[in-house]
């Protein structure tokens, strides 16, 4: 059998998974989500337009600790699975949206939609009158002059708007299950930070009970840790801001930049690191082996991108480039293309192993052996029919095939089949096991435009259209924090059915009266002032890209030899070092990031985390007992941190009501 590395199955036995499940869904979900909507989503969607932030942890763990709270005077008790609830609704109600890093519910995408059309990017583009009406109305009509969402020309917009979010949820709850039934209950996938967060709900469920262990003094200490990191990091720059007109930062946010200070030593090569104290903690967490993987990739990248430069391969690199231009310069030249044939290779890898365990379990059914893995799921926990999950997804996947028909009557049909059919559940897949196995994303980037320039379609419209290229693997990440905290599937089905209205009613009620207040972007929002033409420019190079496919950005990019590269690269680094036995993590560690152009930033303070843990805590505390420390300890340090960016928002949202008003 497959994945018996003594690293992932230590990383199996943090949590075990519950005896009994119980229905965490009751009156106080439904009291949790209104806060959230009402008092939460007005924050992030200022946070969002000022810093490109998002509530995150701040409305996740704020939620808990004031309903816990409450519970504790009122002598009631919340235990793990309530908690994961709240945790889960906070989460859906200000999560962001797209590259606009916009938070605030489905009509945030409205906003970005209003100021796209009359941005001086599509204008320059010459695809602002092009824009079709069901996305947004045009640029001179009532509505946006108005600046309202009660108009009959947002009518179609906004009922798309709505159904979208309506075939999103079947889609993604369908194959999100079906993914979590494969990787977690059959290849038994260890999803280390999925028990961050069920930790973190345990510690908070024994706060004021007799039975208050480890798990509580060990979160407040992280919290701590949060709180006094935060008010220096976010605290200071978010409160200057509102009475200075740089905010002061006396840790660089987000990173170090070393790029244009080591280029004559190592050009065409990302150097920084990231100054979040967060990213070293979570050093504690992610498997050492995925780490190691990881340092291993950008060392390699260190010696050889200077090489690929000498040699013109990374020929768009030029001195005094920053991390980003550099990155991007490199993806460009190389590792786009890489990165396509190496996650095709992991999903292949991934193909093999499951095979490869199917094979073992039916040599050892015919030899008379105990099968140690089953796709029956546990008694209790509430699971329906594998077909329910499948046929929720196939319908979603039809609704979209025909919503694209109807919207846009020229392009092919089957090729919006081949998205909703073929490359979301592939992309699903790969992303799950990735996550499983180590915690990090993975997807296939640029699958969609690529699709669509080479499908020799002429128009803009399809870039608007509701195409089905979704990843869901992170859905299958959900489902297992769901088990570890002891909640029934029906549960989450419940916090859906409740989530969606109060999404849809708050994020029209605030955009509205935040639109009203004055134009968006302006220079009350200075992230959006600065950023937003800089994605409207990436936007519109995409979706000028199917007028005149052979200017576009990704044909340039897009090479067939580096992608087969990629693959057949990735596959035999997979087999040597597993003749060599070496860990599965490191082995998909290493093909991840070494092939995907991966910044060292994030990677170098992690692997830092890392070492300290292998080579002190884990010596001193031992692996399972530390392991279950550090997860507890991260959780902590997430809500210390919210916490913090949730107080500066407050006092900064008052700040800025006060200056505005004219006595």
């Amino acid at each position: 059998m497959a994945y018996h590395d003594k690293e992932l199955d230590l990383y199996r036995s943090l949590m075990d998974r519950p005896e009994t499940y119980t229905d965490g869904f009751d009156g106080r979900s439904i009291a949790g989500a209104l806060f959230v909507g009402f008092v939460m989503m007005p924050g992030a969607i200022y946070l969002s337009l000022v810093a490109g932030l998002t509530l995150g942890p701040a409305a996740e763990w704020t939620t808990i600790i004031l309903f816990v709270e409450i519970a504790r005077r009122s002598f009631v008790r919340l235990n793990r699975a309530q908690i994961y609830i709240l945790y889960y609704i906070a989460s859906c109600l200000t999560a962001m949206i797209g590259g606009q890093m916009l938070s605030g519910g489905v009509f945030a995408q409205a906003i970005w939609n209003q100021y796209f059309v009359r941005s001086q990017a599509a204008k320059n583009l010459g695809i602002a009158d092009k824009i079709p009406s069901w996305v947004v109305p045009p640029e001179n009509s009532p509505a946006l002059i108005n600046r309202t969402f009660w108009s009959e020309e947002w009518i179609l917009p906004g009922l798309l708007l709505v159904l979208g979010t309506v075939l999103s949820r079947l889609n993604w709850f369908g194959m999100g299950y079906l993914l979590f039934r494969e990787t977690s209950d059959y290849e038994q996938l260890p999803y280390p930070f999925a028990t961050v967060t069920a930790q973190g709900a345990t510690a908070l469920a024994e706060v004021g009970s007799k039975e208050e262990s480890w798990r509580w003094r060990i979160f407040s200490i992280g919290a701590m840790i949060g709180i006094i990191f935060g008010a220096i990091y976010i605290g200071i720059p978010t409160i200057t801001s509102v009475i200075m007109t740089q905010p002061f930062q006396l840790i660089p946010i987000p990173w170090v930049d070393l790029t244009r200070t080591t280029e004559s030593l190592l050009p065409a090569v990302p150097l920084g690191f990231m100054t979040d104290l967060g990213t070293i903690i979570s050093g504690f967490v992610v498997p050492y082996w995925a780490v190691i993987g990881s340092a291993l990739a950008v060392v390699i990248m260190m010696f050889v991108n200077p090489s690929l430069q000498r040699a013109n391969v990374l020929r768009s690199w030029t001195p005094g480039m920053d991390t980003i231009s550099t990155q991007f310069a490199n993806q460009i030249d190389l590792y786009l293309s890489l990165s396509i044939g190496a996650t095709l290779a992991i999903f292949l890898i991934g193909l093999y192993e499951v095979v490869a365990n199917y094979r073992a379990a039916v040599a050892a059914r015919r030899a008379g052996k105990p099968e140690e893995r089953s796709w029956a799921p546990p008694v209790g926990r509430g699971d329906f029919p594998l077909w329910v999950a499948g046929a929720m997804f196939v319908v979603s996947t039809l609704g979209y095939i025909w919503l694209c028909k109807w919207l846009v009557p020229g392009f092919p049909a089957w090729i919006v089949a081949v998205f909703g059919f073929i490359a979301t559940p592939l992309n699903s897949y790969v992303n799950a096991r990735m996550i499983g196995l180590t915690g990090q994303y993975v997807s296939l980037p640029m699958l969609k435009n690529a699709v669509i320039i080479f499908s020799g379609y002429k128009g803009v419209d399809i870039w608007f259209a509701p195409i089905p290229d979704f990843n869901h693997g992170n859905q299958a990440q959900n489902f297992r924090i769901l088990e570890l905290t002891g909640n029934k599937i029906m549960s989450i089905v419940k916090a859906e059915l409740i989530v969606w209205p109060i999404t849809i009613f708050c994020s029209l009620l605030f955009w509205q009266f935040i639109w009203r207040l004055g134009p968006i972007p302006s220079a009350a929002y200075p992230y959006a002032l600065k950023m937003w033409n800089l994605v409207a420019l990436q936007q519109g190079i995409w979706f000028t890209a199917s007028l005149n496919p052979e200017q576009s950005l990704f044909m340039k990019a897009w090479s067939w030899n580096y992608a087969l590269w990629g693959l057949l690269g990735s596959v035999a680094v997979y087999l040597l070092l597993r003749g060599f036995r070496l860990p599965i993590l490191l082995i998909y560690g290493l093909i991840r990031s070494a092939t995907g152009g991966i910044l060292p930033h994030a990677v170098f303070p992690q692997l830092l985390g890392a070492l300290v843990s292998e080579y002190y805590f884990i010596p001193r505390y031992g692996a399972r007992r530390w392991k279950q420390y550090a997860m507890v300890l991260f959780a902590g340090y997430s809500c210390g941190t919210g916490l913090v960016g949730m107080v500066t928002v407050a006092l900064v949202l008052i700040g800025k009501s006060v200056s505005q008003m004219p006595y």
